[in-house]
């Protein structure tokens, strides 16, 4: 009897941690099947500069490989379509993935199946070999860095948002346009320093940005003494936002999820949480923040990896969704 077993990823840089995960996935069933980002997807999760190989090379070196018995390339940041579409009996993810975070954990184990996060073999990764291929040659060579001011930093990371980031910054605000449009509410977290972003979101939406506007409705999620005292008595900080999400959303609304690093706890189960409540989910991180992206239904990954340069990105973002969303309202009228 034929017992299936799905993984997925981009796969872009294939590294003896993937040899190992896809040996150890492929053993636990009777057939292999991966699933890859197509090179559009990896551009959306990854950043502009990134597949290394596109997508047909990616599928035929996975192809070449024992464990492997069939690679499917999806267009979508996650596969949960795809997942539904091939019903697998196992569902497999690496170790940094927890069960309750994997794409697809849910409908697996409803239909019977099984989900697995399966420990990584250390010291591999994509990312860290393409740095370790671009890294100077000298310890001369890597002291001739150019120091340039904090303001000249903020403009090249603005200028950089053109080529970098403005389809997804258009996919987002169509998201947002979209919910209102159907009668939805937006709901905004972000720990830390993101927390004010969440805040100051969420102040343009209901309060007026620059034209006479109605007021929209949003939600900015805190994690303030009285959220945590009121939640932490039950549950650990990591549920506080995914606690808010089950109380305030339904199915239709949104949530705009913000986490500089893209691996904040508390932040990605609210995303799980909006996920399985039938939410649209939007991320905002910065050029670390994979995981993150991996799990929304858009994302703006901005081209930066300082906090500081991160967070004054979000909130320009912020005004360009609001003119967005006042041009369809004027649009409406």
């Amino acid at each position: 009897m034929e017992k299936v077993v799905f993984t997925n990823g981009c796969f872009d840089v294939i590294h003896p941690g993937h040899v190992d995960l896809l040996t150890r996935a492929r053993a636990l069933g009777t057939k292999l099947v991966v699933g890859i980002n197509s090179d559009a997807s990896v551009r959306s999760i990854k950043g502009m500069n990134r597949p290394i190989q596109n997508q047909d090379e990616r599928r035929e070196i996975l192809l070449s490989l024992r464990p492997v018995d069939e690679v499917v390339v999806f267009d979508e940041l996650t596969p949960e379509n795809l997942i539904k579409d091939i019903k697998p009996d196992v569902l497999v993810k690496g170790g940094d993935w927890k069960i309750e975070e994997i794409i697809g954990a849910e409908y697996v184990m409803k239909s019977g199946g099984k989900v697995y996060s399966l420990p990584l073999r250390d010291d591999y990764s994509s990312s860290g070999l393409i740095e370790r291929m671009g890294r100077p040659k000298s310890s001369t060579e890597s002291t001739k860095v150019t120091q340039i001011s904090a303001l000249e930093e903020h403009i090249n990371v603005f200028t950089s948002l053109i080529p970098n980031c403005s389809d997804q910054i258009e996919k987002t605000a169509e998201i947002l346009i979209h919910t209102f449009a159907s009668g939805g509410k937006i709901l905004i977290c972000g720990n830390g320093g993101s927390a004010a972003d969440a805040q100051h979101l969420a102040a343009e939406f209901v309060g007026r940005y620059e034209s006479e506007r109605k007021a929209l409705p949003a939600i900015a999620l805190t994690t303030d003494t009285s959220a945590l005292t009121a939640l932490a008595n039950d549950y650990d900080f990591e549920r506080v936002f995914a606690r808010q999400v089950e109380a305030l959303a339904y199915s239709g609304d949104c949530l705009i999820a913000i986490s500089t690093s893209g691996n904040s706890a508390n932040v990605i189960a609210a995303v799980m949480a909006a996920r399985a409540q039938g939410c649209k989910v939007i991320g905002l991180t910065g050029t670390s923040g994979k995981k993150l992206a991996s799990l929304c239904d858009a994302c703006v990954m901005v081209p930066s990896g300082r906090t500081s340069r991160i967070q004054e990105v979000h909130i320009t973002i912020a005004h360009i969704w609001c003119e967005r969303v006042d041009q369809w309202l004027t649009s409406q009228n």
